[in-house]
């Protein structure tokens, strides 16, 4: 969700009116997520490298974070929505966390959609997470598969990203779910997250479906 600082700077706010409005595109995503049936979502919230990011923001950051989960718990239950956190909670700050926990606790038996918060996360750290727990479990190296390793990632057992929508014109995958993302499709736009409408995202998902995804295979494979 990127450009919420340069969005607010072009209009000579400060960056957390930048934040404040993010939030709001945030809040109005996932509710067109849910409206049109897409089982899950994952919101790169905050990442490892966020916290070289002034104290002031970071603080700033946290505080609308539990500020959203309270007010937002009530309309997660409605809709039947989990929550589910990708990241270290350890380093959160403790409100936020304590938000977050009971966020977590209280959607753990919502079924209708998953949303992912991506918090205190990094796809590298993610892959050498998984890499300790498999060797503290002393596998053999013979019985080591991809679905073995994947179980010990955040995201578990969930379904790979097929869409990873980049927002505010940045062309790279920032440390994003590297394992995941191996065969998503990318979908670009220079417009700034706090402008990136219902309408934006739909966009998006057409064309995304207009795309024929091949997974290493040919044309003619694909047309058997």
């Amino acid at each position: 969700m990127d450009g919420n600082g340069r969005w607010a700077s072009r209009r000579g706010l400060a960056r957390s009116e930048g934040h404040r409005a993010g939030v709001e595109s945030a809040r109005a995503i996932v509710v067109r997520c849910r409206e049109i049936g897409l089982p899950c979502l994952t919101l790169y919230t905050f990442s490892k490298e966020n916290w070289n990011r002034p104290a002031e923001e970071v603080g700033f950051l946290f505080d609308l974070l539990a500020s959203f989960l309270g007010k937002e718990l009530p309309t997660l239950m409605e809709q039947d929505i989990r929550l589910t956190v990708l990241g270290e909670l350890s380093a959160v700050p403790f409100a936020a966390r304590q938000a977050l926990k009971l966020a977590l606790k209280k959607t753990a038996r919502n079924t209708s959609m998953l949303l992912n918060l991506a918090i205190n996360y990094s796809g590298r750290e993610e892959i050498l997470r998984a890499c300790r727990r498999l060797l503290a479990e002393g596998l053999p190296p013979e019985e080591l598969t991809e679905e073995r390793f994947r179980r010990h990632l955040y995201t578990g057992e969930q379904p790979d990203p097929d869409l990873i929508i980049r927002t505010s014109g940045e062309l790279r995958l920032s440390n994003y779910l590297l394992f995941q993302a191996a065969y998503a499709e990318f979908y670009f736009t220079e417009t700034l997250w706090p402008d990136f409408t219902p309408a934006e995202l739909d966009r998006a998902l057409v064309d995304f479906a207009g795309r024929q995804r091949r997974f290493g295979q040919t044309e003619e494979q694909l047309g058997d």
